[in-house]
């Protein structure tokens, strides 16, 4: 009869199933970053329905904008439109320093954003006060309000976002050059934002 050696690795006082898991789960890819876009995808969806409105709306009136309706004035857009666009750069900045191990100059870098961000959305709610028609005044302004408002939700969204990476970012070892997810999703979203925005202001400003 033959004698059956039991290996003490795999005896119920040493074996560890919840190191097994562990390792199992380790081996999983991270799909964060894909779900992220597939998220854009699905906004950038909403935004090209409104987008396809606003062009239906204005082929089929006789005259864009309504006669009566106050021209928009550019400067405070225009100066808005450069912010965004130079605050994309600056975020880049941010994911830069995290992969280059620079953890302070990511939280500049991520400060300066925001506040970037925070200055548009004040001289949005500016340009509001000062407009000369409101939500109800005619097709136009509607569209003007809904399409503006929306993505003005977005920006403040990543402004939102860009200050908790910030704030997590105190936290010792919680970014680094290996581990920086929320830095990288954060500067995505953002350039989405600046994208979007870049076709709102040909859309209501210059065409």
């Amino acid at each position: 009869m033959q004698t059956q050696t039991i290996d003490p690795a795999k005896t119920a006082l040493n074996h560890h199933p919840t190191a097994e898991v562990a390792g199992h789960h380790e081996e999983h890819p991270d799909h964060r970053i894909f779900g992220l876009i597939v998220f854009l995808v699905a906004e950038g969806m909403i935004f090209l329905g409104m987008f396809g409105a606003y062009l239906a709306f204005r082929s089929v009136l006789p005259s864009w904008p309504p006669e009566g309706t106050p021209r928009l004035e550019l400067l405070l857009p225009g100066v808005n439109t450069v912010l965004l666009i130079s605050s994309s750069f600056v975020m880049h900045n941010a994911d830069v320093a995290v992969k280059k191990k620079d953890v302070k100059g990511m939280q500049k870098w991520l400060a300066i954003t925001a506040a970037m961000g925070a200055i548009f959305l004040v001289g949005q709610l500016y340009e509001y006060s000062h407009l000369e028609f409101t939500l109800t005044t005619n097709l136009f302004a509607s569209a003007f309000y809904v399409l503006t408002g929306f993505h003005g939700l977005h920006v403040f969204i990543g402004v939102t976002a860009i200050v908790a990476v910030l704030w997590r970012s105190r936290t010792a070892g919680h970014y680094s050059s290996e581990k920086h997810f929320g830095v990288e999703a954060a500067e995505i979203y953002w350039h989405f934002v600046d994208i979007v925005w870049i076709i709102l202001f040909g859309l209501l400003y210059l065409l």
